[in-house]
């Protein structure tokens, strides 16, 4: 199991290729996703252990220069981020729902992981950017209070940066949403 994960989020899809091969060179990091997204832009996140992810998303950014738009480094990553970025989780029951969304990609994985470490919630989906004009969005599920503190936790991490869009809270959700989203 990866105890890290990084990402840089960068506005050329070339600059991004690229960093992203000086990054796999840098250090022994697993890519988990490196892809164009909506409007032109390029994200790599990457896997493994802190010390090698740490060196990857150095290098990443240096070589990023003015294309670089956001960046982290991630230790001790929640479990449930991975299956959200696939959209490959079937949650055990509905409860409350949680939405936030972000101007970016990055600050949005690093608020899902707070939200997931604050509360006793289940991770739907950490959509990054496709068909959402650069943008990302994190979908959850738990009790109301439990979805109501995984909010404020991703609110205030993604905050920090100013790139928050929007959170929502919805405590009982029709079940026609619920079929809409997975």
């Amino acid at each position: 199991m990866y105890r890290a994960i990084g990402m840089i989020e960068l506005t050329s899809v070339a600059r991004g290729i690229y960093a992203t091969d000086q990054m796999l060179k840098t250090a022994y990091v697993d890519v988990v996703s490196a892809t164009p997204v909506c409007p032109g832009k390029y994200i790599a996140i990457v896997q493994g252990d802190v010390a090698a992810v740490e060196s990857s998303i150095s290098t990443g950014i240096a070589i990023s220069g003015e294309y670089l738009v956001d960046s982290f480094v991630l230790p001790n990553v929640h479990e449930g981020i991975f299956p959200a970025i696939t959209a490959t989780t079937m949650p055990d029951g509905t409860g409350a729902l949680g939405i936030m969304e972000s101007f970016s990609m990055a600050s949005m994985i690093t608020a899902a992981d707070a939200a997931l470490k604050a509360a006793d919630v289940q991770a739907l989906e950490l959509r990054l950017g496709s068909g959402l004009g650069g943008k990302a969005y994190f979908t959850f599920t738990g009790d109301v209070a439990a979805v109501e503190a995984g909010v404020e936790a991703g609110k205030a991490v993604a905050m920090e940066k100013g790139l928050l869009v929007d959170i929502e809270v919805i405590p009982s959700p029709s079940d026609r949403l619920w079929m809409s989203l997975y």
